[in-house]
């Protein structure tokens, strides 16, 4: 018959083992003490023995009879021996019939089986003794009886008994539940699994709130299963918003190329369709550049180059770039960074992702407004904070922005891929830092930086700057 599912587990398998090793551990244990009891309640019974020997051996004949009579009536125990045998074997006194034929007569301590009687009558007892031949003839015995060496003997096996047996069964009985309840967490982690791959992104592993093993690997496992979740919902339109923003500007091509060789008659008019075609392929290329360097950042490919930043050098460096297009629109951008504060990351990246919040604050800030770019010392991080006086994000906006190619309707007219948020925060992941935007009246982004150095050193400007090429163009504040 083909044993249960739990019961051919590693983890009874392993709970056999362990049993049997406790097993055979405590069985050693006990032998070794019975053995070492034995052994020294033998040594020191003999001792006895031979110490009596020589005070009987050593008395007169009148007075050696009285000895071994009050001896053996001291004894209510009956595990003392005693006899004296004539030369001729005839026994003389003591608890003893007659001496077994073997022994030797040579003062050794010796096992033998003997006749006891005394007033209960005759029995046989295993014992310790020491034979010797008198001065005038007669023969000595003095033994004692080593049934209570058997007697430990019974004790450590009930000791085996009581204790060993209820242990072993109770450790196998244990390892059997916790197979099957591990074989029954098993079963349903791979239903719940089967119905996520079917396609129920919802489903979840059971966990406890406990600190076990298996719990924490379940809370890993949903927060990755969370993650997914929300990758697979993020991407499910990003194929349809891709193929939308890119059929605009290949149609506008096409459109330009199918008019320019039907009615340009001239070089001049086919250098403009060539040049207009151009800038629309330009468009469908930024838009692949742009997800191209997204994916690449959110798989990590530039860890490598991460080292110590300077960030008002970097905030300095960023402005400097911004100003010739923050002064052709009328927009004050001032740089506040009264503190020299560093971080570890990535520097071009980094720049590229200020650069980005610069340029949108810019964008959508109106003539006369104002861009700030601070750089404060918060609670153990750095804050590096954009804020500007144009319309902001709303609440309900405010992740929706984040997405790929969002766009939202009041800055539909503004030029921009819906790319450069969720490059921010690509960036941000990457270097595990703190990313908020913040909703109402005027747009208000952090970037919240663990910080590495501080050193004072006031420095307030107000300039603006020229975005560079490579620049991602964000339409979200």
């Amino acid at each position: 018959m083909q044993l249960p599912e739990f019961m051919r587990s590693t983890t009874l398998r392993w709970t056999f083992l362990v049993a049997g090793i406790f097993a055979s551990f405590i069985v050693g244990l006990l032998g070794f003490i019975y053995l070492k009891t034995e052994s020294d309640l033998t040594t020191r019974s003999d001792r006895v023995i031979a110490s009596q020997m020589s005070v009987f051996a050593g008395l007169s004949p009148e007075r050696r009879l009285d000895a071994i009579n009050e001896h053996l009536k001291q004894d209510p125990s009956r595990v003392q021996l005693a006899g004296l045998f004539s030369s001729n074997g005839r026994r003389i006194a003591g608890n003893l019939e007659t001496l077994p034929f073997d022994l030797r007569n040579d003062d050794a301590v010796q096992s033998a089986v003997v006749d006891r009687i005394d007033e209960t009558g005759r029995q046989k007892q295993a014992v310790r003794l020491i034979v010797r031949s008198l001065p005038n003839g007669d023969v000595l015995a003095i033994g004692r009886d080593v049934d209570e060496v058997g007697e430990i003997a019974r004790v450590v096996g009930r000791a085996l008994a009581l204790g060993l047996v209820p242990a072993v069964l109770l450790c196998l009985a244990v390892g059997v539940a916790l197979s099957a309840r591990a074989r029954n967490r098993i079963v349903e982690v791979n239903a719940r699994v089967q119905r996520i791959v079917a396609g129920d992104l919802r489903e979840r592993l059971p966990h406890r709130n406990t600190d076990g093993a298996f719990s924490e690997l379940a809370v890993i496992v949903n927060g990755m299963l969370d993650e997914m979740e929300t990758l697979i919902h993020s991407l499910a339109g990003v194929g349809n918003d891709i193929a939308h923003d890119l059929r605009t500007p290949l149609t506008r091509a096409r459109l330009t190329l199918e008019r320019g060789r039907s009615g340009a008659t001239t070089l001049e008019q086919l250098q403009m369709v060539a040049d207009k075609t151009i800038d629309g392929l330009d468009q469908s290329l930024s838009i692949i550049t742009a997800i191209l360097r997204l994916a690449e950042i959110e798989k990590h490919q530039r860890s490598a180059g991460f080292g110590k930043v300077a960030l008002a050098d970097l905030i300095g460096e960023v402005s400097d770039m911004y100003e010739p297009i923050a002064e052709d629109k009328g927009v004050a951008l001032v740089v506040h960074s009264p503190h020299e504060l560093s971080t570890h990351g990535d520097r071009d990246l980094l720049i590229e992702a200020v650069a980005n919040l610069v340029d949108n604050a810019i964008k959508f800030t109106p003539a006369g407004g104002q861009v700030e770019v601070e750089l404060l010392a918060g609670d153990g991080e750095t804050i590096l904070r954009v804020k500007d006086t144009g319309a902001g994000i709303s609440e309900h906006e405010r992740d929706a922005v984040l997405r790929r190619f969002y766009r939202s309707d009041k800055v539909r007219h503004t030029s921009g891929l819906g790319l450069g948020l969720n490059l921010v925060g690509a960036i941000a992941r990457l270097h595990g830092f703190r990313f908020t935007i913040f909703p109402g009246s005027g747009c208000v982004v952090e970037i919240g930086c663990p910080r590495s150095t501080a050193r004072t050193n006031l420095r307030v400007t107000g300039v603006t700057a020229l975005p560079a090429r490579t620049m991602l163009q964000e339409p979200s504040c």
